[in-house]
């Protein structure tokens, strides 16, 4: 079977050039036009403004001895200023590595530890609980937004007079990192993916292969900037785009509903969650939603049912575009185009300069057509590798260069690709592979589910079980929930775990569903 290219043509990708000098090169075509905006407070930058405070961001830093290498840890929610501190860093030859603020002081140390980060922006509550815990004496500076002991407030150095920017900084984009984000770890320990300028370059051009659009539009982003999809969709595409982005530092119902109405959202790039939101909660219908065109769902799999009814309920935006990516492969890998053909339930088609091919997990058989297999991907939106672990590169990396994303899916006659689930998470029931995404969906189509999760559990005669948590609304019984499944599945993938009702299922950041805290839930259920 032959390997899969892009039906895309290939794209010239420039190799000369650093991240923050690609993104920032139409700011002055945009001049004073709102580039960001904080969408409770109100407060705003232009994207004059932040090219200017961008350059005294680099300034100020070089000025305090920052160095091309260094390592700079951004340690916060989604701000306005986040922008001005990641291009400000790449500007001087530094790596960026992005930090869940939700980490734990715990969590932090080990980051800033494997990333041999020198420096940290951070707000004040984060720095105060850091420094309680004495896991910033290392650092050589530590910055906050806002005022904090022992720290220098951001303000001062974008007080800057840019004249200490170095003319000697010169960056290689097809080695040096830009960027040092970690992996989820929700299947294992979190490493450092080591992205460079060229990589994020390249994955911008894939993402603008239609052109320019004819309009300014508004982008709400509640994802965050931390993890690959927030910052390469919101803080890469849509500023490059000259569009307006409006940010949300957490997601609350009413305040995300009232800031799609108010600010007039059209693009909405979201997580399954905030889709399944969309789809079933009954505050959506209070707020007019009508300026929303666009809906865009990643990080993890949104299954066809939920697509088509959060579509319904959100006329204006008739389609739910969904993508596939991993931090590995910098954001995304497939995607539809604006003139392409919708298919509910896919994830697209492969992006220009892209090759993908489906093994067989077991013997790396390459698979055809609507066979379902690993998804391996070929490009230049590969990683560099992982950081200081050259043994868990070369298991992600092959020695012919592909990435093997440890995802299963298959693409149909038209090369439109489905995503079946991880391969570390397929159910195994009596040799059959259960995909619990696939559970996932189906019980999601049920009216008195609010959200699910599938794992297997383990059993002595059939190896594993599938079993369903379920956040449920209104009355529903387990066995109705199992019998419901039933109805609509083979043998090898009814409920035979059971139902067990919770009051909400964990998920990272991005929208995964942690499966390891529900498995490590009925591991000491079974030491009792």
């Amino acid at each position: 079977m032959p390997i899969l290219r892009s039906k895309y043509p290939d794209l010239q990708i420039p190799d000369n050039v650093s991240w923050p000098d690609f993104v920032l090169s139409k700011f002055d075509n945009y001049g004073d036009r709102t580039a960001i905006v904080d969408g409770e407070s109100g407060r705003s930058l232009s994207y004059n403004e932040i090219k200017d405070l961008t350059h005294r961001f680099s300034s100020a830093l070089a000025r305090r001895g920052f160095q091309k290498g260094d390592v700079m840890a951004i340690y916060l929610p989604n701000v306005i200023e986040y922008p001005i501190i990641f291009h400000g860093v790449a500007r001087l030859g530094g790596v960026n590595t992005t930090i869940n603020p939700q980490y734990s002081p715990q969590d932090l140390a080990r980051q800033l530890t494997s990333s041999r980060a020198k420096y940290l922006i951070t707000m004040p509550s984060l720095a105060e609980r850091a420094f309680r815990a004495g896991v910033l004496k290392e650092l050589r500076s530590v910055i906050v937004i806002g005022k904090a002991q022992g720290c220098e407030s951001i303000a001062s150095l974008l007080l800057d007079d840019g004249t200490a920017f170095p003319s000697n900084v010169k960056i290689n984009p097809m080695e040096d990192p830009v960027s040092l984000p970690f992996s989820s770890g929700t299947t294992g320990i979190s490493k450092g993916v080591v992205i460079t300028h060229y990589n994020q370059v390249a994955q911008l051009c894939l993402l603008t292969r239609d052109g320019p659009s004819p309009v300014i539009r508004t982008w709400l982003n509640v994802l965050p900037f931390f993890h690959t999809y927030g910052l390469t969709i919101a803080m890469g595409l849509a500023l490059y785009s000259g569009d307006k982005v409006v940010i949300l530092t957490r997601f609350d119902p009413e305040i995300f509903l009232r800031t799609i109405q108010d600010y007039k959202v059209a693009i909405a790039p979201l997580v399954p969650p905030l889709v399944l939101f969309l789809s079933k909660h009954p505050m959506v219908d209070k707020y007019d939603l009508s300026s929303l065109k666009v809906i865009s769902s990643g990080a993890a799999p949104l299954g066809g049912d939920l697509e088509m009814n959060a579509a319904k309920r959100i006329p204006s935006a008739p389609l739910v575009r969904q993508g596939y990516g991993m931090t590995e492969l910098t954001c995304s890998s497939h995607g539809f185009g604006s003139r392409e053909k919708h298919k509910v339930g896919s994830i697209g088609r492969l992006l220009p300069n892209l090759e993908c091919k489906i093994i067989d997990p077991g013997s790396g058989k390459i698979l055809g057509p609507n066979q379902d297999g690993e998804i391996c991907i070929k490009g230049p939106i590969v990683m560099k590798g992982y950081l200081n672990n050259p043994e868990a590169t070369a298991r992600t990396i092959d020695a012919d260069g592909w990435l093997h994303t440890g995802d299963i899916g298959h693409y149909d006659e038209d090369d439109y690709f489905f995503i079946v689930d991880r391969l570390k998470e397929l159910i195994k029931y009596k040799g059959f592979q259960v995909p619990p995404a696939e559970l996932e969906a189906l019980l999601l189509s049920h009216p008195n589910v609010s959200d699910v999760a599938v794992i297997g559990i383990p059993d002595l005669v059939s190896g594993e079980l599938p079993k369903a948590f379920v956040v449920r609304r209104g009355d529903i019984t387990s066995e109705e929930l199992k019998q419901f499944v039933a109805r609509k599945v083979p043998p090898e993938k009814k409920l035979r775990g059971g139902v067990e009702f919770v009051e909400k299922i964990p998920k990272s950041a991005s929208g995964k569903i942690l499966r390891r805290l529900l498995r490590k839930k009925e591991q000491q259920k079974s030491r009792l």
